[in-house]
């Protein structure tokens, strides 16, 4: 099993190979790696992102077949499905990292902040699900800055996520407060390709 901070080391290799175009994990898996995972998984990470295309997660990270365990929905939302994934992987798989991915110009949070501006109103029960996951990090922030702009609620939105990942009380939170596993937060930069973490080691 991996530690969380040699985890976290491995990530951020991993990213700095992608941003400067030497990575390696476009390469094709053989069917020697395929069958190696047919009976079991030992991700070192688990990552919850966002499900927009232009953030493919391994590619991100320069990590391969069977390497990290990928929850991905918009706005990277903590819902009862994602922490049940996240519990799996920690409790099941031996994980002991949790990344909350973010991203520049984030789809989701942008239409969160257009409908608290009253800007746009959601019809969608479905859609109005992930803006109402959103909302309250949003809300928060802009209690203290009307005009944040959309790159400060994507930052608010990751701290929130990770802040109920570290609470949620079945399992995380144990595990979290006893350091067994560690939960943090990254925004990735469309532009430059860079994954900045929030508040690691």
């Amino acid at each position: 099993m991996i530690s969380a901070a040699d985890a976290l080391k491995r990530l951020r290799e991993g990213n700095r190979r992608f941003a400067s175009e030497d990575g390696k994990a476009r390469q094709s898996v053989t069917r020697a790696q395929r069958t190696g995972l047919v009976d079991g998984q030992n991700p070192f990470a688990v990552v919850l992102a966002c499900s927009d295309s232009r953030v493919p997660v391994e590619l991100v990270f320069d990590q391969g077949h069977g390497d990290l365990f990928v929850i991905r929905v918009a706005g990277h939302v903590v819902a009862p499905s994602q922490v049940g994934s996240v519990e799996y992987a920690v409790s099941q798989l031996g994980t002991r990292l949790v990344v909350v991915l973010g991203h520049q110009n984030c789809g989701a949070v942008e239409a969160t902040l257009k409908e608290l501006r009253r800007e746009q109103v959601h019809r969608s029960p479905n859609l109005r699900a992930i803006v109402d996951r959103i909302r309250p990090a949003v809300e928060s922030l802009l209690r203290r800055d009307e005009s944040a702009p959309l790159g400060e609620a994507v930052l608010a939105n990751v701290r929130h996520a990770v802040e109920q990942l570290r609470h949620d009380p079945i399992i995380l939170e144990e595990l979290a407060d006893s350091g067994e596993v560690t939960i943090v937060g990254a925004v990735y930069s469309m532009e430059d390709g860079q994954v900045t973490f929030l508040d690691a080691q």
